[in-house]
């Protein structure tokens, strides 16, 4: 009980970073491997991604009644991400990510300073019109992005609005929503990769699954009530967190 406890605390906690921002695998994967040391990699990941796609299914739910989407976009985006997900979790054993972590890290790096350096930055919501060219870019994230996600997986959120926001002028709330859509679909590939496999504990990731759900309708109910401003500030932490997670990691091997 006490270790359920404990999980369901960390996938509150979870799901209303994630909601706002992304980066609820920062808070809830490592919980999973603190309290269940003994457990495979792969189950831990499987149980983790069970219970953060119920979450993420429950923020873009709160999200699209406030919110209003440009579905011509976001739909081939989304699709675009599912199906190269799982050419990334193929990839998983192909590329080392002793080589992916320092590319990571610079992106994100080059984000936050981009994001600083622009104080109008996500600010206002001026969404370009939605033609092919821009179907195109938006199914070139999705397809980027998903494949990273299945790949490697840190900071999928953050990159996802960075882009929203950079391609096509959202504001951070609008971003926010938009990549909780497109992650969502990534989450649902990969489990239908773990679940099939038997590498979900379902006797955690349900109460887990609850619980980020929960703290994912409290994040999403503060980034819509304080607004583009309130999900910049907590984005450009999140991203520093990153940052400075990636560097230790990269600096230690």
């Amino acid at each position: 009980m006490f270790t359920l406890a404990f999980l369901c605390v960390f996938a509150f906690m979870a799901g209303l970073i994630d909601a706002a921002v992304g980066g609820g695998g920062l808070i809830q994967i490592p919980a999973l491997f603190n309290i269940l040391p003994n457990t495979s990699a792969a189950t831990l990941f499987g149980t983790n991604k069970f219970a953060s796609a119920f979450g993420t299914l429950s923020a873009a739910r709160s999200y699209l009644k406030r919110v209003k989407l440009p579905w011509r976009l976001v739909l081939p985006a989304a699709s675009a991400a599912f199906a190269m997900s799982f050419a990334g979790a193929a990839t998983v054993s192909l590329l080392p990510k002793d080589i992916l972590r320092p590319m990571v890290l610079l992106l994100l790096i080059v984000m936050a300073v981009y994001t600083l350096w622009k104080k109008d930055f996500g600010q206002l919501h001026r969404p370009v019109i939605i033609g092919r060219r821009e179907m195109l870019v938006g199914v070139a994230i999705g397809g980027a992005i998903g494949f990273y996600d299945g790949l490697f997986g840190p900071g999928t959120g953050s990159f996802l609005m960075f882009l929203f926001i950079r391609f096509f002028a959202f504001d951070f709330l609008h971003a926010s929503a938009a990549a909780k859509v497109v992650n969502l679909s990534t989450n649902v590939a990969a489990l239908l990769f773990f679940i099939p496999s038997g590498n979900v504990l379902f006797g955690f990731a349900l109460p887990m699954a609850a619980s980020n759900m929960a703290g994912a309708m409290v994040g999403s109910y503060l980034a819509m009530k304080k607004g583009a401003g309130f999900v910049r500030i907590l984005f450009l932490i999140l991203t520093s967190i990153l940052i400075v997670k990636l560097g230790w990691d990269t600096l230690m091997l």
